[in-house]
């Protein structure tokens, strides 16, 4: 047999072999990709149409361009295509593509495996034995490695879960391989063989031999010592042990028999190679996907394929996409069972098919008429591997069917022992693993595991009385809180969402134990330790609502045995913190945060008490009551000189970093804020309370206090630090809160595109959060560029309108910088002693407050105002801004002596020159930020 070769480049191409070398090292392809490499090369330098390659490469399926954009670029990915000079595809635009480089055709011998190998009986068994190849979708990967396998190592089991695909691929490798056995293939159907003595008879009988004894094997063996043929025995799971014996014989005795079994386990005999056939993959649950990327997933093709095949007119939508995929995603990417699911959309449609398979996994659905009876409906198929089971490995597979998702050994053990041995758990665990019933993947050092959502919803569904299920739903909500317990002290130093993924999916187990614990048959009891135990876990994955939503059922599911109990204090915690950043500041957080402080402070809690202090801080401060707010910062300090426990002396240092800065002791600030970074750099550590911010805010404060001190450089620096530390958290509410504190700094230092962009990314987080304060703060951000970006009279509407739910939320910690952004813009519509009422009005509340860092603004503002008047009084407004200055001073706020001293040089030809002294006294203090706003244009305003 000959075997053509085309050569380009450094490139090799056998289509015989279907194999790509460079430099004789093979180059990984996908199966759609090879073939658009060979239809394009069969016609080089000749333009190749889009529509030509997608019925060529999909023959008979209804595929997107998208598909083949993407197949495409992989091929050029792997070719180099475009690197160093390299050019081997043309694109025309729009058309097709071209295959550019020069090829070159050889002939070399081809391999000598099969018809020349067989000797006597040479063709004896053609393979039309072998069934018609099924319908298959993008296995081109195992289509190709699994051949190569057979031919390699002659003894081969594709191992896999039921309805995934098996037969299908091994009756497509048969036909790939018959020409290499001259068409001897024998292909075995053993799935309706019940009696392992009748193994070998069936084989026998297959190969026309005559049964002379009870054991078959002797006289197969004999006869087939000096044929070549490829021998595939189909569903061998149910006969395992029967088929290794007789595999085995036949593989060591007969050196030209090649054999392909399939089965559910491994027959785990000598000779045997194990081929693992996974799920066909299916897009990732996060982001929105086109349907033209959608396609490029092998179980949404399929999908696509067999409903269009069944009859149903399928566009296959950008919206169809979303619930296709969300179909496959559920029938966790199982041939079979998509198959049986995509013939539904005729009768249905794709969105009621999903809705459908919402409510309950159905298991009933037909499939087609001529499919093996075990594969007639999924119940079918979990029936045929249900019946395979021991009776302990049916008990503990029911017990695992509790969890959602992934879960670990010890989790399985926990609710399965009792009545069932800690040993004989661990040996059903291994066994349902080998027999494919049970999915593992490994996270980090450790294993966990997983019901397929189709053989959950068969155990769920067998053999488990309502007693059973409830005593089950018990342990499982007492692991649950155990394992919280055990690993929720470690969520605040996991600083990454990389760091937590491999606890992510227990949370969905506490979920469902949190549903049946408050539910109907539930026990209420165990719910509310549960999600006492979950409230900081939730909140450090930025579940707001679900934190929310718990701490408020346990808490009125409190009996008298836990009022006053370590758990009441973390629910009441974690309902005044969640209720705060979803609806703002209200008595209802000071009440539920005041309640956790007294229940700490009576169990002699330091750690606690040290968080709910900093919360109470921060929760006066967001009502802009910032005298008090310190107050509470104070406390908390005071509680850090107590301990020498590091998490608690940084979040003192803090709270009371942050309170400092808006009451004005900007150095003292920047001590306590300097301090906690030390604290982090030698030893990094989490919030010490609920998981929810590890200090990402007080960088950020940092940054606002640096750039009011007259270090835009470093204020800035610290600014985007914060931000990148909390990217890297995963935690996207705290994200949120950064991203809008970092708007401020950029509106600031003049840098509009930055503002835009966090304050932009800032709204999205809010709004997929539900924090509706921060979403109002957005707003306003967005109303403040406007009128920086002299879009004045839209700017001041929208501010207008953004202020009310501020005011309603009572969260005004931002108020006054908004008010002074409002007044200056009613000014410059004319609207001057409205801006300069507003102004005086934001003066008297800051004196209460205590907000003094921004009175120097507003005395600023304030003078501006004054020269605005019809009639300007001057006099006035040079007190006012000389007052600002002198305030600045004495606070250190270089930054607001830089802008007072800026509007004094430009305020009348008589006060100019006493300003431009006063505007190179603070100039010749800055020593960084020349590119920023304000220090660029006094530099401007010196040399005018």
């Amino acid at each position: 047999m000959s075997n053509e070769i085309l050569s380009f480049g450094p490139f090799r191409l056998s289509p015989a072999e279907r194999l790509l070398t460079r430099h004789d090292e093979r180059v990984e392809l996908s199966g759609r990709a090879y073939d658009i490499l060979l239809v394009l090369i069969s016609r080089p330098n000749e333009l190749v149409s889009k529509s030509d390659l997608l019925t060529g490469v999909w023959p008979g399926i209804s595929v997107e361009e998208g598909s083949l954009r993407f197949h495409i670029a992989n091929l050029r990915k792997a070719l180099g295509d475009g690197k160093e000079g390299a050019r081997y595809i043309a694109t025309s635009s729009g058309r097709g593509y071209t295959f550019v480089a020069q090829v070159h055709r050889s002939q070399e011998p081809g391999p000598q495996v099969g018809a020349d190998a067989m000797g006597a009986g040479r063709g004896t068994f053609q393979h039309a034995n072998l069934p018609a190849r099924y319908a298959m979708v993008d296995r081109e990967d195992d289509i190709e490695k699994l051949p190569a396998r057979v031919l390699t190592a002659r003894f081969v089991t594709v191992v896999g879960a039921g309805g995934i695909g098996k037969t299908t691929l091994a009756v497509a490798a048969g036909h790939r391989l018959a020409s290499s056995f001259a068409g001897a293939v024998l292909f075995v159907d053993l799935s309706m063989v019940n009696d392992p003595a009748l193994v070998g008879t069936i084989l026998a009988s297959l190969l026309g031999l005559s049964v002379q004894s009870e054991d078959a094997t002797p006289g197969i063996v004999a006869h087939l010592k000096d044929k070549s043929l490829l021998l595939i025995l189909d569903t061998c799971e149910h006969l395992a042990a029967a088929v290794a014996r007789l595999a085995s014989a036949i593989f060591f005795a007969a050196p030209n028999i090649h054999i392909l079994a399939t089965s559910r386990e491994a027959l785990q005999t000598e000779g045997e190679t194990v081929y693992r056939l996974d799920p066909l993959p299916c897009p990732p649950g996060n982001g929105v996907l086109t349907a033209d990327v959608a396609l490029t997933f092998p179980a949404i093709q399929l999908f696509i394929e067999r409903a269009r095949a069944s009859g149903a007119q399928l566009d296959f939508s950008d919206d169809e996409a979303v619930a296709v995929v969300g179909i496959c995603r559920k029938l966790d990417g199982l041939a079979l069972a998509i198959e049986l699911a995509a013939r539904r959309v005729k009768f249905y449609g794709v969105h009621q098919t999903a809705a459908l398979l919402g409510e309950r996994l159905t298991l009933s659905w037909l499939g087609p008429r001529n499919a093996p009876a075990r594969q007639k409906t999924l119940h079918a198929t979990m029936e045929w591997s249900y019946g395979l089971l021991t009776e302990i490995e049916r008990a503990v597979m029911r017990r695992m069917a509790v969890f959602v998702g992934d879960f670990t050994l010890d989790a399985v053990i926990a609710v399965s022992i009792g009545d069932i041995a800690e040993a004989s758990v661990l040996d059903a665990v291994d066994s349902l693993v080998a027999k494919s019933m049970v999915a593992t993947r490994r996270n980090g050092a450790a294993m966990s595991y997983r019901l397929l959502d189709t053989t959950r919803a068969f155990a769920r569904s067998t053999g488990t009385t309502e007693a059973d299920s409830d005593q089950l739903a018990l342990r499982h909500a007492i692991y649950c809180r155990d394992w919280l317990v055990r690993s929720g002290n470690a969520w605040s130093a996991l600083l990454t969402g990389a760091d937590r993924a491999p606890h992510f999916s227990g949370m969905n187990n506490v979920r469902a134990a949190l549903e049946w614990c408050f539910g109907f048959r539930g026990n209420k009891e165990s719910g509310v330790r549960l999600a006492a135990a979950a409230a900081e876990v939730f909140l450090a994955m930025s579940l707001l609502p679900e934190c929310h939503r718990w701490s408020q059922v346990a808490i009125l599911a409190l009996d008298a045995a836990l009022v006053g109990s370590d758990e009441e204090m973390r629910l009441q915690a974690g309902l005044g913190l969640s209720s705060s950043q979803m609806y703002g500041e209200s008595d209802v957080v000071d009440a539920a945060l005041s309640r956790s402080l007294a229940i700490a402070e009576v169990n002699g809690d330091l750690a606690y008490q040290a968080g709910l202090l900093n919360m109470q801080h921060m929760f006066h401060g967001r009502s802009g009551n910032f005298k008090v707010s310190l107050g509470y910062a104070q406390r908390c300090r005071a509680i850090a000189e107590q301990t020498d426990d590091l998490a608690i002396k940084a979040v003192a240092h803090a709270a009371l970093g942050r309170c400092l800065q808006f009451v004005g002791d900007l150095d003292g600030s920047r001590a306590e804020l300097e301090a906690l970074v030390q604290i982090t750099t030698v030893s990094p550590t989490g919030s010490i309370f609920l998981g929810y911010d590890p200090h990402y805010r007080s960088s950020l404060a940092l940054g606002r206090t640096l750039w009011l001190l007259g270090y835009p450089t470093q204020a800035i620096h610290w600014t985007r630090e914060a931000v990148r530390a909390s990217e890297a958290s995963g935690h996207s509410a705290a994200l949120a809160l950064v991203l809008a504190g970092a708007g401020t700094i950029f509106l600031w230092a003049g840098d509009l595109t930055s503002a835009q962009q966090h304050i932009d990314r800032s709204f999205s987080l809010a709004e997929t959060n539900g924090m509706a304060p921060l979403m109002a703060i957005g707003r306003c951000r967005q109303a403040q560029l406007m009128i920086h970006r002299g879009e004045i009279e839209e700017g001041v509407k929208a501010l207008q309108v953004a202020l009310g739910p501020i005011h309603a939320s009572r969260h005004e910690l931002l108020t006054t910088e908004f008010n002074i952004e409002l007044a200056l813009g009613l000014a410059a519509l004319g609207q001057v002693a409205r801006g300069l009422g507003l102004i005086d009005e934001t003066i008297v509340r800051v004196d209460v407050s205590g907000e003094f860092f921004q009175m120097p603004e507003l005395l600023r503002a304030r003078g501006r105002l004054l020269c605005m008047l019809p009639a300007p009084r001057l006099d006035e407004a040079e007190h006012s801004l000389r007052e600002a200055f002198d305030l600045a001073d004495t606070q250190n706020a270089r930054s607001w002596q830089l802008r007072a001293a800026m509007d004094l040089a430009s305020l009348s030809q008589e006060w100019r020159d006493s300003g431009k002294q006063l505007l190179k006294k603070v100039f010749a203090l800055y020593t960084e930020g020349f590119e920023t706003a304000d220090v660029r244009t006094a530099a401007a305003m010196l040399i005018a």
